[in-house]
């Protein structure tokens, strides 16, 4: 089980959790939940997790990620480019038709399937089919990839959405997905960078955190967010977070809900 990506089955309709939260009056972006899975001490790498107590169901507690996934009735979710390379498993190759040059977005046959979105500014994620666990994928770019990349993405039905010049704008990748494809949640999945740029950007409406049972103890492994600032540099400035819910799960994990307002003054 980790923080990141997972096949699930997920709910056909909007649940009512999906539609909670706030949305910009003149924004098109979806509304957007970081969904993981952590130790007690918010480390991610479930491989150093320690072992569940006596008696508790290993099997089962990786199975409430997906469960809880499905719950917020998401049309999509959202991963950084290494996540995605390990999903995808694509080979680079020579793209023998023409260059694309247009750096408008483009859709391939999403055939109604959830997204499956990769945050990969510089395109380095090859894919090789428009499949991934299921879903439909779409790469989020830079404007500054290349054009045969472009053309490769064509060629295997991936979709895609530029985020500015240099891939950082993910407001306006974010407005795009929701323009293009009508997506109204989506799941922000990590790694620890990806959720910390999304944060930094005030990007995130909704905290959801599953505490595994477990704990790393580590120093300098990874945790939910992490923005590569300057010390003095505070990603989650001018916002607050309200608590919505905790759920204790089956085998002792327990679900955290935080709602991302605005601080107050």
């Amino acid at each position: 089980m980790t923080g990141g990506p997972a096949r699930r089955s997920r709910a056909a309709a909007l649940t009512d959790t999906a539609s909670e939260g706030r949305k910009d009056a003149i924004s098109m972006r979806p509304k957007i939940i970081c969904h993981m899975v952590t130790s007690i001490d918010g480390k991610l790498h479930p491989s150093r997790f320690t072992v569940p107590a006596a008696g508790v169901d290993a099997a089962r507690l990786r199975k409430h990620y997906d469960e809880v996934s499905a719950r917020f009735g998401a049309q999509g979710w959202m991963c950084g480019r290494v996540t995605m390379q390990e999903i995808s498993k694509g080979k680079a190759r020579t793209v023998t038709g023409p260059g694309i040059t247009s750096r408008e977005p483009f859709v391939g046959d999403r055939r109604e399937r959830d997204l499956a979105v990769a945050i990969d500014p510089h395109g380095k994620v090859h894919y090789g089919q428009d499949s991934l666990l299921g879903d439909h994928a779409v790469a989020v770019l830079s404007e500054a990839v290349s054009d045969a990349y472009l053309a490769e993405l064509r060629e295997d039905g991936v979709s895609y959405v530029f985020a500015g010049p240099d891939g950082r704008d993910l407001a306006k990748a974010m407005d795009a997905l929701g323009e293009t494809f009508g997506v109204e949640t989506l799941l922000l999945e990590g790694g620890a960078a990806i959720n910390g740029a999304f944060l930094k950007a005030g990007l995130i409406d909704e905290i959801s955190v599953l505490i595994h049972p477990a704990v790393d103890g580590l120093a300098g492994v990874q945790s939910i967010f992490e923005y590569p600032g300057e010390p003095d540099e505070r990603p989650g400035a001018g916002q607050a977070l309200r608590h919505m819910s905790t759920e204790t799960l089956e085998g002792g994990m327990v679900w955290l809900r935080y709602q991302v307002e605005k601080a107050p003054a």
